[in-house]
């Protein structure tokens, strides 16, 4: 991944901090080829780590054994009062340092790791947005022959994600493959190349049978061939990007009468409904495939109302406990 201090001019980078670029040239390096991370984290690694470079060009430093905590604990300070970045912004930023000088130090490349120390900002615990099940019922019913021919796709796509908890970035990856009517599942590609199979429902695979089946093959006819195995197509036979997910959903959310609304908030829908059906912490963390038992926790968050019932329900003392006895008359 060539220039990583983006923010400093092209023609100057080179010669600015030679060795500093070549530490996080080769760090990407790994992190594409050996580590096999999703483009989408390449592309914020590349992001944090350009504006750091330019950030530590301009305190002076040219090479990466030259950084020390106080450095980087200054660009921190820049990030929050001088750019205004948010506490989860600047968390994102604190991690990708911690990575790249935690695989420099590991890779015999700086003598000690100036991250090591740096303390995480405090912030506030973010609960994912949800639809309710009504609101999802709305927006993946939604795409109907009223609204283009690609409105079998669009159905399908809906359904799928609400029914696998698919990220937006896995949309496109699906190949014809990786759904199974027979049984009932879908393969998934996530972050990281990590494989997970998800059970679908009934309506999700009534979807994509009848968009394989009615509207696939149309598409599919307008590729150039490479991509003739992927699931979900555009217009013009290329496997569905990133973007267009997103203007799909915004799209038929608006036809449904619902706002704000954008594609990771059916994958916290997914996980929210399940918590709130009784499914297991476990279970759940697989179908997502979050590494971090953490991760999966946030959705315990969601649905207060349910854990009271599940209180009331089965605790001994709510379902038999005796009611308190009255005060005798006098008493202190």
């Amino acid at each position: 991944m060539g220039e990583p201090c983006r923010e400093v001019p092209a023609a100057e980078a080179p010669t600015q901090a030679p060795e500093l670029d070549r530490a996080v040239d080769s760090f990407m390096s790994f992190a594409r080829v050996e580590a096999g991370l999703a483009e989408s984290t390449l592309e914020a690694y590349g992001r944090d780590l350009s504006v750091m470079c330019a950030f530590l060009v301009g305190q002076g430093v040219r090479a990466p054994g030259e950084v020390t905590m106080e450095h980087l604990a200054a660009h921190l300070r820049h990030l929050s009062r001088d750019r205004g970045l948010d506490a989860r912004t600047i968390v994102r930023h604190l991690a990708t340092m911690r990575v790249l000088f935690r695989w420099l130090h590991a890779n015999f490349r700086i003598e000690r790791d100036p991250a090591r120390l740096l303390e995480r900002p405090t912030t506030w615990k973010r609960l994912p947005g949800t639809l309710t099940p009504g609101q999802m019922k709305r927006l993946v019913e939604a795409p109907c022959p009223d609204h283009g021919v690609l409105w079998l796709r669009d159905r399908a796509m809906l359904e799928l994600m609400y029914a696998a908890g698919l990220r937006a970035s896995e949309v496109g990856t699906l190949k014809v493959s990786d759904y199974s009517r027979d049984m009932g599942i879908v393969k998934v590609i996530g972050k990281g190349n990590k494989q997970r199979i998800v059970p679908i429902g009934t309506p999700a695979i009534a979807a994509v049978e009848r968009y394989i089946a009615e509207l696939r093959p149309h598409l599919a006819r307008h590729g150039d061939g490479r991509d003739r195995f992927r699931l979900l197509l555009s217009a013009t036979g290329r496997p569905v990007e990133r973007v267009a997910v997103w203007q799909i959903v915004k799209r038929n959310a608006a036809l449904a009468g619902i706002r704000d609304v954008h594609p990771h908030l059916l994958r916290h829908s997914f996980a929210t409904h399940l918590v709130a059906g009784g499914a297991d912490l476990r279970v759940i963390q697989e179908l997502l495939g979050h590494a971090d038992i953490g991760t999966t926790q946030a959705y315990t968050h969601v649905d207060r109302s349910h854990l009271r019932d599940t209180v009331k329900a089965f605790h001994p003392r709510e379902r038999h406990g005796a009611p308190m006895p009255r005060a005798r008359r006098g008493a202190a």
